[in-house]
């Protein structure tokens, strides 16, 4: 059954997103100048161009890298005499941070072009109540959802081999500055917690979610998983709490083409905020934070003065 339901950052959503974007977007700032990176070779044609001004490419194999599939690019410096329909040649270039192609080179005019219906995507609203997903954590435990009741619950999704900077990495990135900001006010962390859900569920099992986690936990004198957890799930359990969110994925050849989807739940069960990208800073989710908890305890006050 669908929902409809209406983005809480209006000005970041899309209302219609189209199966191409949401392959790995690469971005990067338009016109700045080379910057260090590993590079790989990039040929395609080009699908579309984007109103930014992204190259959005049905590209071949990238050896090493990612399988043929159809993706934006923005170029470094933007090539407005490229259009749909032109083969291009380029290299893409990636570092730690940020993604984008640069050498464009236009070797052919006027191909077909393909372009895939948009597909409507939901996202779960404030207000809404989370069901009580059933999830498996890094030490292959059950949890449930309800469990974090009265407390925040941070919650994302990523899978471990995702590539490109601005998707998965920065994702955790933003979850690790979470919990070190969680770390200087022990008062707010003991009313919050950050969950990372993979939707690998073929590669991602507790072993593995539990090896990759002890790169970015840290054991705050509880234990290291103690503020933090892992987790996956059967098939059917993720694709039951990603559409809840509204996160898109699907498998293409070894590789994993999704959305992005971090939500904020408060300790009534309910949603506070979705992002739908990464564009959200740990400064802005601690605020969120930081509301939501304090509503726990201006309810026990109000509980208190009616006795």
């Amino acid at each position: 059954m669908s929902r409809e339901t209406s983005n809480p950052r209006p000005r970041r959503r899309t209302a219609w997103i189209t199966l191409l974007a949401l392959g790995l977007v690469v971005s990067g700032r338009l016109g700045c100048k080379r910057s260090e990176g590993k590079t790989y070779p990039l040929r395609g044609v080009v699908q579309e161009v984007q109103a930014d001004g992204a190259l959005v490419v049905a590209h071949e194999d990238i050896p090493g890298l990612m399988p043929a599939m159809v993706m934006p690019f923005h170029a470094r410096p933007s090539r407005g005499d490229v259009l749909a329909g032109d083969r291009i040649e380029a290299t893409l270039v990636m570092n730690d941070k940020e993604s984008w192609i640069e050498d464009v080179r236009v070797t052919a005019r006027g191909l077909p072009t393909s372009k895939p219906a948009p597909q409507v995507v939901s996202f779960a609203s404030p207000g809404d109540a989370v069901p009580d997903f059933a999830l498996v954590n890094q030490d292959a435990q059950p949890i449930h959802l309800a469990q974090y009741a009265g407390r925040v619950l941070v919650l994302t999704f990523v899978y471990t081999r995702c590539p490109v900077p601005e998707f998965c990495p920065l994702t955790l990135k933003h979850f690790r500055e979470l919990d070190e900001a969680l770390a200087r006010d022990p008062a707010l962390a003991l009313r919050a917690h950050l969950l990372t859900i993979s939707f690998d569920t073929a590669y991602d099992t507790p072993a593995v979610l539990r090896s990759f986690g002890r790169s970015f936990t840290v054991d705050h004198g509880e234990g290291r998983f103690a503020r933090w957890q892992f987790a996956t799930g059967s098939e059917e359990q993720i694709k039951a709490i990603a559409g809840f969110f509204g996160l898109v994925y699907w498998n293409e050849q070894g590789q994993i083409t999704h959305s992005l989807r971090t939500a904020i739940i408060g300790p009534d069960g309910r949603v506070v905020q979705v992002y739908g990208d990464n564009l959200w800073t740990a400064d802005e989710a601690i605020g969120e934070i930081r509301r939501a908890a304090a509503t726990v305890g201006a309810s026990e006050t109000r509980r208190q003065e009616r006795r």
